[in-house]
């Protein structure tokens, strides 16, 4: 019988929406007491990107409305993870940076959940998730794009 496009992309999107469930549920588990992976996610951008980002660029970043993203910035401000200080050109706008303790947090929670995905990645085979990251890295930007 010969495969649609339809079923190639229920069973693709089936086993993507699969294995982000699975991937969540692991790597939260394996985070340090009290970090969810929606403040990882954000710690982690953060130091990625090495900048000020305001409330509105990190929702846009992680596709999530404002008020989700301030109540996550909310929780990293209360246990020291992120400064968010006040535009001095704009009252109106904020700027949100990592803190040095946000910094460990996040290279604690690294620490906690490399183990995990290198196991994953090991067991797959390093060669295949290079050849397949190209195809997700392009699913991910036709989505985006989609938005």
């Amino acid at each position: 019988m010969a495969e649609t496009i339809d079923s190639l992309s229920i069973a693709l999107f089936g086993e993507l929406l699969m294995a982000d469930q699975l991937a969540r549920s692991r790597l939260a588990k394996a985070l340090p007491k009290g970090m969810e992976l929606s403040h990882f996610a954000v710690l982690n951008h953060l130091a990625g990107s090495g900048a000020e980002k305001t409330p509105a660029q990190l929702a846009r970043a992680f596709h999530v409305t404002r008020g989700a993203m301030t109540n996550t910035l909310n929780r990293l401000e209360w246990a020291g993870y992120v400064h968010v200080r006040p535009d001095w050109e704009d009252a109106r706008r904020k700027f949100v940076s990592i803190t040095p303790a946000g910094r460990r947090a996040r290279d604690a929670a690294i620490d906690s959940i490399a183990p995990i995905l290198g196991e994953v990645v090991q067991a797959v085979g390093p060669e295949r998730v290079r050849a397949v990251l190209p195809v997700l890295r392009e699913l991910r930007i036709r989505l985006e794009r989609e938005e």
